[in-house]
């Protein structure tokens, strides 16, 4: 149901965002509406993970294994275009889809394609529009759901759910990544030494 599908995605925007004072006030919010639910299951390691620590551990890790590792890489054009120029042309063209949804989409200092912000706008603000971009980058998803299921960090589950609630099934591995949904780096996103000057990869923050 399109309820539960919105429920879930604003679900998994708030935990897999930089962990504050805020969220954590909400963990119960969360599992609550979440409650019933099949995506229900697969938030309970990430749950469990935000209640097991201070916050401060919290932060730390998250800053860690997403912002200076790329193996978890929350921006959903880096899987496909890396650090390259072209990658700069699709960023733009995601604005531009939050231009065309009429809203006003605050991106407080974060690249447009920040999972948790994408996630924000498929349940919050233009569902169509959210849900295309979902499915556009459905490969991005399966390779961060595969580098974390490979690491064995919690947030695996999360991005499970929302792919679940996508089209087409769930890759078993990066092969699968590959012959299911196209995805033409499938080993590390490509590199680009040349004219990089004019763009610069910025690490993520959480939209407030």
């Amino acid at each position: 149901m399109a309820g539960q599908m919105q429920v879930c995605f604003q679900a998994a925007a708030m935990v897999l965002q930089y962990p504050d004072e805020d969220l954590m006030s909400r963990l119960d919010l969360v599992e609550r509406s979440l409650a019933g639910s099949r995506s229900e299951p697969l938030f309970a390691a990430t749950l469990a993970h935000l209640r097991s620590k201070p916050l401060r551990e919290l932060q730390e890790f998250h800053v860690q294994e997403f912002d200076l590792s790329r193996r978890h890489a929350m921006h959903l054009t880096y899987w496909t275009d890396g650090d390259t120029r072209r990658r700069g042309e699709v960023l733009a063209a995601i604005k531009q889809t939050y231009r065309d949804s009429g809203l006003i989409v605050d991106l407080d200092g974060e690249l447009p394609d920040y999972l948790p912000m994408v996630l924000e706008f498929a349940a919050r603000g233009d569902t169509e529009r959210g849900l295309a971009l979902l499915n556009t980058y459905r490969a991005s998803l399966e390779l961060l759901r595969l580098g974390l299921r490979k690491d064995g960090l919690p947030q695996e589950g999360v991005v499970e759910a929302v792919c679940r609630q996508l089209a087409g099934p769930l890759a078993s591995s990066r092969a699968d990544v590959q012959q299911i949904y196209g995805a033409t780096y499938v080993d590390a996103p490509p590199i680009e030494q040349v004219g990089l000057e004019t763009y610069q990869i910025q690490t993520g923050r959480p939209v407030s």
